[in-house]
């Protein structure tokens, strides 16, 4: 019982600095922090009534996304928004709707930079292995086009293994990286009338093209189904925005 309890606090201990840590960053984000410093360990625990062990751990949440940085002598500064980890699905939980949607589009940015490339690597150099595998990913998408959320996974793993077939490990963990986004990025595309037969088909057009180990074929599949993506995601972000301003 005793350990049951000391795990329970263990939990709780982790769990409240991530709560105190995603209302400073939306202080921060929403500009109330004008000077670029941050609370320390001693205003944190004196502001929100916690001990100092908890106010360490927010604080060391919140460096590791590198949202503050601790200088000399223990001062906490803001670090420019340009370098914090967007990558992380923490964060990407706190920011408002309206920077989420600028990210998702600068996903897409990268996408389109990438994903044609691995698509034409792929078809030069796949492996049986590899075709049977997204073989098995376009008959599942088939499959789930009735079942957003279970058809965003055979997704996801779907371009995964593309990238993996490209055989290119610091391309792979790019991609890998920016799964919570890319996440984030499907659920929007994914609900528009018609959008999964659709990214069906352009998903097994991407994989006929690497069967022909054909470069040219598959990068102008990959992009091709890039772009039905992006036209989504910037009627979706049109939406948002004149709900914003109804507001």
């Amino acid at each position: 019982m005793q350990r049951g309890q000391e795990s329970l606090d263990a939990v709780k201990v982790r769990t409240l600095p991530v709560q105190v840590a995603a209302h400073l960053t939306r202080r921060i984000v929403s500009g109330e922090i004008e000077d670029g410093r941050a609370p320390s360990e001693l205003d944190i625990s004196q502001e929100f009534g916690v001990s100092r062990v908890v106010a360490r751990e927010t604080l060391k949440i919140l460096a590791s996304l590198d949202i503050v940085e601790v200088a000399q002598g223990r001062r906490v500064v803001v670090r420019p928004p340009a370098e914090w980890d967007y990558l992380s699905p923490l964060l990407i939980e706190w920011l408002p709707t309206e920077i989420v949607g600028d990210l998702l589009q600068e996903l897409h940015q990268m996408r389109v930079l990438l994903e044609p490339e691995l698509a034409a690597m792929a078809a030069a150099v796949v492996t049986d292995e590899s075709l049977d595998r997204l073989q098995a990913g376009i008959d599942r998408m088939a499959e789930l086009e009735a079942d957003p959320n279970a058809y965003l996974e055979v997704d996801h793993e779907f371009h995964m293994e593309i990238c993996r077939a490209a055989d290119n490990r610091i391309l792979d963990r790019i991609m890998y990286s920016a799964r919570w986004l890319g996440t984030a990025s499907r659920r929007i595309t994914n609900e528009a009338p018609a959008a999964l037969r659709k990214a069906t088909a352009d998903h097994t057009e991407i994989y006929e093209a690497i069967v022909a180990r054909d470069p040219d074929r598959a990068r102008a599949a990959m992009r091709k189904h890039l772009a039905n993506n992006s036209a989504l995601l910037a009627e979706k972000e049109k939406q948002t925005r004149r709900a914003s301003r109804r507001r």
